[in-house]
């Protein structure tokens, strides 16, 4: 059986969860072509994405056979199955929990703490949001507890998990990338993660993160 392949991503390259899956998609050297949504103005609630997309976010991946799948690890799954190299996800049943274990972990900890304290302070988000800056600081403010375990975890590990870049690595380099737009400076001693951070910098799939 034959897998429909990928067309079209609907894109925002500032937000954090595309950026997931611009890099994710790097990574695996897989190239879609990209329409960029504006979410800021609603382009994910019109009642044309909605009938496209039958889901207001972004991103999302649009396949040959008309399928549209949201949500970034569905889309990355999906992207494994049709180019299973480089491995991103697991290649064991231990691999594929594990990874899965840190990619929850991250998403649920620092990723969404830096979320609610962007999404609830920045004057921007007013637009999409019914703002609570106490819950924005109050999230500010378990950024750093966040930040000290991946540290944690990384020292004398190149990457959280399998010995290689997967698909946690990715959440949470964008994750500790969208640190800035809550203008949050890294407290000092963090020297795994620091050196983790290099690591990944250096690597070719960051180059679509370049000014986003």
């Amino acid at each position: 059986m034959t897998l429909p392949t990928p067309v079209l991503l609907y894109d925002q390259p500032r937000a954090p969860n595309p950026q997931r899956v611009n890099l994710f998609l790097a990574e695996k050297g897989v190239d879609v072509p990209r329409k960029t949504v504006n979410i800021v103005a609603g382009e994910h609630k019109t009642p044309e994405y909605l009938a496209k997309v039958g889901w207001p976010v972004c991103p999302a991946l649009e396949l040959s056979d008309g399928t549209v799948l949201t949500e970034t690890v569905a889309i990355a799954r999906y992207v494994e199955a049709l180019h299973p190299e480089p491995n991103m996800l697991g290649a064991t049943a231990l691999e594929c929990a594990e990874i899965e274990m840190w990619q929850r972990r991250v998403e649920f900890g620092l990723m969404n703490a830096v979320a609610q304290c962007f999404r609830h302070t920045n004057p921007h988000m007013a637009a999409i949001e019914d703002q609570s800056p106490g819950w924005g600081e109050t999230n500010r403010g378990r950024i750093e507890g966040h930040l000290r375990t991946l540290d944690k975890r990384l020292d004398g590990r190149e990457w959280l998990t399998a010995g290689r870049m997967t698909v946690a690595d990715v959440t949470a380099y964008v994750s500790v990338l969208f640190t800035r737009a809550v203008k949050y400076e890294m407290p000092e001693g963090l020297g795994a993660l620091a050196a983790w951070r290099q690591r990944i910098a250096a690597r070719p799939s960051t180059a679509v993160l370049s000014g986003r």
